[in-house]
């Protein structure tokens, strides 16, 4: 497994000793696909507890009241406009576990790509990002520490998502889930999609990695890109698959093994 150390600064992985022991049962061949799919969802589970305690923060909401009428404080979290982007068709075994830990729901936006045989390039095939309205706080290509600051001209899009009638512009935080970085190149190809859709942060969860795939994952932009994940393996095989990795991920989640 490749070292922290060895990867840009961006990038995190894990130490915890369970997610590290369930990882080891999901490398295992003789797992079977309701295993393999319960271990994902546990996997992202911790992955992300770990990623949303760095990426969003707590807000005191309200006062209200417990069940015998005492008094207390709400809270509730920042940034308030998330969205989950599931890489289809394995990122969706990790939706469920990322919509446990976050405290209201938030949409969740697919993205399909697929690497092409020859060339181990993405090809898009699939996008449901919704159409919005440039946030006009943000300038072209802005990746500054001030870009993703709130500002008093973002407040109708605040108000907007909490009265229901939702935020005009691009998730202010967008999530990519995906349980593989081999090449990197789905990665970098979905984070340059969502920064010309306009999301502010982009956060990965991905369960492995390759090191020079996560490395090119990484690089795409940095500024505003964290990428979290369990371990990273060091090799690439001539057909793009990890080594020793997780084998083709969604035909395990999937059974369509062998198709």
């Amino acid at each position: 497994m490749a070292s922290v150390r060895d990867l840009p600064p961006n990038v995190h992985i894990s130490s915890h000793p369970c997610l590290l022991a369930k990882l080891s049962q999901l490398r295992l061949k003789a797992t079977p696909a309701k295993d393999v799919k319960s271990l994902v969802h546990d996997i992202s589970l911790i992955l992300g507890c770990d990623a949303l305690a760095t990426s969003t923060t707590s807000v005191q909401g309200p006062k209200d009241e417990t069940h015998l009428g005492f008094p207390y404080d709400t809270a509730t979290i920042a940034p308030q406009t998330i969205s989950l982007i599931p890489i289809l068709r394995s990122g969706l075994a990790m939706v469920d576990a990322l919509q446990t830990i976050l405290p209201d729901p938030v949409p969740v936006h697919h993205l399909g790509l697929y690497r092409e045989p020859s060339t181990l390039e993405p090809v898009e095939y699939y996008n449901n990002l919704p159409h919005h309205i440039p946030d006009p706080t943000l300038k072209a290509n802005s990746t500054s520490a001030a870009a993703f600051a709130p500002s008093s001209t973002t407040a109708s899009a605040l108000e907007a998502e909490a009265d229901g009638t939702g935020a005009p512009y691009a998730s202010s935080l967008a999530i990519i889930l995906d349980p593989v970085i081999a090449t990197g190149g789905t990665c970098a190809a979905a984070i340059q999609t969502l920064k010309e859709w306009g999301a502010r942060r982009i956060v990965v969860l991905s369960i492995v990695g390759a090191t020079e795939g996560v490395r090119r994952a990484a690089e795409e932009w940095p500024e505003a890109t964290e990428i979290w994940l369990a371990a990273v393996d060091p090799e690439l095989t001539g057909q793009g698959m990890i080594k020793p990795g997780l084998g083709d991920i969604g035909d395990r989640l999937f059974l369509t093994i062998g198709k």
